[in-house]
């Protein structure tokens, strides 16, 4: 059984951050030494230097001495021997972990050796030293020799691992700074691919949520709370969703409730004929004449007709049912609405209709009815003063394989600066208690299910023109 290991971003930025802090501090702290090694060479570097200088000092005085034997040149000498190794001590404890102490003691060892050859020549007394064997002035010069030769060594030396530390400084910044400059552009590439692109695609979300779109987000297999907050937003679009069909029903019954009193009327006219060729065939019952009689049937049986095609079309829109894109003529969608509205339309307004018979288009047409009806009702609402004409109107287009759908109206208009807020939802310019601003948030989202777009244009005073674009019905 394979087990995988996921970190959420703040175990990864926790994670990345301690990392990148143990490398600064690895980095940091292997500098300080180098630095901290530089600094205790470059005194052992100076001390070496002096030394050099003080044993040029004592050879001078020693071939005074060994020429003239003057006490004082002795004492000189003695005196910067006795400084050389005074340096010699103070420096020894600095650099006991130092590669050059070895040199250092052997130094100090030389200096030791030096300073017991030259009390010997001066035991031997005299001016020009004649009692003192020539071996012993012979040892004592290749001592001083062997001291300067040291002094120069130990300086070379520390010089060399001076520059040697340096170098392995340098590649070492040289090689955190690109490591650096690669951890960087990693996490760059986390921070886009884990960050920015979910925020990204989260406020793209968001906006095609404003705009009616509730499709689900991807969610990949990685758990962290990017993931998390994509699933929280898919729910929350599957409930807006819910919301929005309730809310689509709900605006359907208020639109029934609107369109009830003109149905009864509409009810009214083919019941009272009904009625009335009822009454007189009861009255002609076997006596009337027949061909009479059938006439009189077959205008009931017209009536019955048109108060059932009615009925139907206040059954069909009020019915609640999935979304489903079918091959349907929106000639059918726009007579139906019509024949729904023509009870609200009051006399003096004319809707005219001039939409192809054979348009088809894949499309749901109940809810297709409802775009319909809400803009219907706004164009009647939008001509405060009959007369006025509403017009419906459909083209091909098929440059962009496309409907375009048209409704407009001689109405008021509607001012500039409302166009970018008119299919908000609760966005309405109607008098507080005369519109809830719902009916083209529900228009715009069914279009949007439609795969379509609608758009608005008016002038105020002059009227407005609704128009939708939906996708033709693709030829066999």
């Amino acid at each position: 059984m394979r087990w995988k290991l996921y970190f959420n971003i703040r175990q990864k930025v926790i994670f990345g951050l301690t990392l990148g802090m143990m490398a600064v501090a690895l980095v940091g702290g292997l500098s300080f030494r180098y630095l901290k090694e530089i600094e205790r060479k470059q005194h052992l570097v100076e001390v070496a230097d002096d030394l050099n200088n003080v044993i040029l000092e004592i050879r001078r005085y020693e071939k005074n001495f060994l020429l003239y034997g003057s006490d004082q040149d002795f004492a000189e000498n003695r005196l910067f021997i006795e400084k050389g190794l005074s340096a010699i001590q103070s420096i020894v404890p600095e650099i006991q972990n130092l590669r050059g102490a070895p040199h250092l003691n052997l130094l100090e060892q030389e200096f030791l050796a030096y300073r017991s050859t030259m009390d010997r020549i001066e035991k031997c007394g005299g001016q020009h030293l004649r009692s003192c064997d020539q071996k012993i002035e012979d040892r004592l010069r290749e001592q001083g020799k062997k001291l300067l030769d040291i002094s120069h060594q130990l300086v070379t030396y520390e010089r060399q691992r001076i520059l040697t530390i340096i170098k392995t400084l340098k590649s070492q910044l040289a090689a955190s700074i690109v490591l650096f400059i690669f951890a960087g552009l990693f996490l760059i590439v986390v921070v886009i691919k884990k960050i920015i692109r979910p925020l990204k695609v989260i406020e793209q979300a968001t906006l095609q949520i404003a705009q009616g779109d509730f499709s689900h987000l991807p969610i990949t297999g990685n758990w962290d709370e990017t993931q998390q907050v994509l699933q929280a937003l898919n729910r929350m679009t599957s409930e807006l969703e819910k919301r929005q069909e309730q809310l689509l029903q709900a605006r359907k019954l208020s639109s029934i409730g609107i369109l009830t009193s003109g149905v009864a009327h509409q009810l009214n006219n083919p019941l009272n004929n009904i009625s009335t060729s009822c009454q007189i065939l009861l009255e002609e019952f076997g006596q009337g004449d027949p061909e009479f009689m059938h006439k009189m049937l077959t205008n009931i049986e017209q009536e019955v007709h048109r108060a059932r095609d009615t009925v139907k079309g206040l059954l069909e829109f009020s019915r609640d049912k999935e979304f489903a894109l079918i091959p349907h003529s929106l000639k059918e969608v726009v007579d139906r609405s019509v024949r729904l509205m023509s009870s609200q339309v009051p006399p003096g307004i004319d809707i005219v209709r001039d939409v192809p018979a054979d348009m088809i288009l894949n499309l749901d047409s109940q809810r297709l009815q409802e775009v319909f009806l809400n803009l219907l009702m706004n164009a009647v609402q939008a001509i405060e003063s009959p007369p006025g004409q509403i017009r419906i109107s459909a083209v091909p287009e098929q440059t962009t394989h496309q409907a375009v759908i048209t409704v407009e109206d001689t109405g008021a208009g509607i001012p500039e600066d409302h166009f970018s807020h008119i299919f908000d939802p609760f966005f309405t310019t109607k008098p507080v208690g005369t519109g809830t601003g719902m009916g083209l948030s529900v228009v715009y989202g069914i279009i949007q299910k439609h795969q379509g777009t609608i758009s608005v244009e008016s002038k105020v005073g002059e009227g407005t023109r609704f128009s939708i674009r939906l996708p033709l019905q693709q030829s066999a």
